[in-house]
């Protein structure tokens, strides 16, 4: 497939474009600074400029597109992760206005120019316990795609608005469009540095559900979303098959989960993220465990 992706020069695209690129495709990398890997294309734009959103999508990416046949090729697919990646780095007005205007542009040029496959990043946040004033705990667990969404900052509304803007775009258009509610990312040389002091303190993890996805298997999702097709608006929670902690679900439950409802019996070493939708609707199998990336010394 011929794929534009937004924001591949940041911590999660790093990782997803070049496992994209590995699985065959060609990769165009729409983004404020380029991405040097190998195979990649890079534009420059700013998404919250409609304009050069739809330019993008439009023109040449490389000099391959100016040999015969004549005319650009079309993209097959959109897959949109550019975003101020947190609150706390730019103001909040400015952080909701970047990310709502940036997905509202994509999602617009993709379908204005008939691209029938969006995928976009939404988050762990949308549950409103990440960037909690406070500890927020669950309605229930494991947090599944039905637990409602109650946002309590800029970057979550962001992200929760951004999922309804996809909603009324796929409604009618007809279009696959895929939201992704990405937990905690972690690259492979990250392991070693912190999961150490999630081991000794499970305390650090709270905020996000003891949960995590490593950047390669959130390329693993991607490319499941990309080869189904059929399935109009839906959202998945993504994150590795276990939890971030050395204790068990138990454990976690009866230190931090105290008369929280559990939906349904949950394995020893579970995540509390709940993947089995995205399991089901689109295959997909998560490999990294932490644990091996570690070393048995943990």
């Amino acid at each position: 497939m011929r794929i534009l992706f937004t924001g591949g020069s940041g911590k999660a695209g790093r990782h997803v474009v070049p496992y994209l690129l590995a699985q065959g495709h060609r990769v165009t990398n729409l983004d404020l600074v380029p991405l040097e890997a190998e195979g990649v294309e890079n534009l420059t734009a700013d998404l919250t400029d409609s304009g050069q959103v739809w330019g993008a999508l439009t023109q040449p990416s490389d000099f391959r597109d100016l040999e015969p046949p004549r005319g650009v090729p079309a993209y097959d697919a959109v897959v949109h992760f550019a975003a101020i990646p947190r609150i706390m780095i730019r103001s909040d007005n400015e952080t909701y206005r970047v990310n709502t205007m940036g997905t509202y542009n994509v999602i617009e040029a993709a379908l204005g120019l008939g691209i029938r496959k969006v995928i976009f990043a939404s988050s762990e946040t949308t549950y409103g316990i990440c960037f909690a004033d406070g500890e927020r705990k669950p309605d229930y667990i494991p947090v599944d795609e039905e637990h409602p969404t109650l946002p309590g900052d800029s970057y979550a509304m962001s992200k929760v608005c951004n999922e309804a803007t996809a909603r009324c775009f796929q409604q009618r258009s007809g279009a696959d469009i895929y939201g992704l509610r990405i937990n905690n990312v972690f690259e492979p040389h990250e392991y070693a540095e912190k999961f150490p002091d999630f081991v000794a303190d499970p305390d650090l993890r709270r905020r996000n559900i003891f949960a995590y996805i490593d950047a390669r298997d959130l390329g693993r999702m991607v490319q499941c979303c990309l080869e189904t097709d059929g399935l109009g608006y839906e959202v998945f929670n993504v994150a590795n098959a276990n939890s971030s902690v050395a204790i068990s679900t138990d454990e976690v439950a009866e230190r931090f989960y105290a008369g929280v409802p559990r939906k349904r019996e949950m394995g020893p070493d579970e995540t509390f993220y709940s993947i089995e939708k995205a399991r089901r609707l689109v295959g997909f199998a998560p490999q990294v465990d932490w644990r091996e990336e570690v070393g048995t010394e943990v």
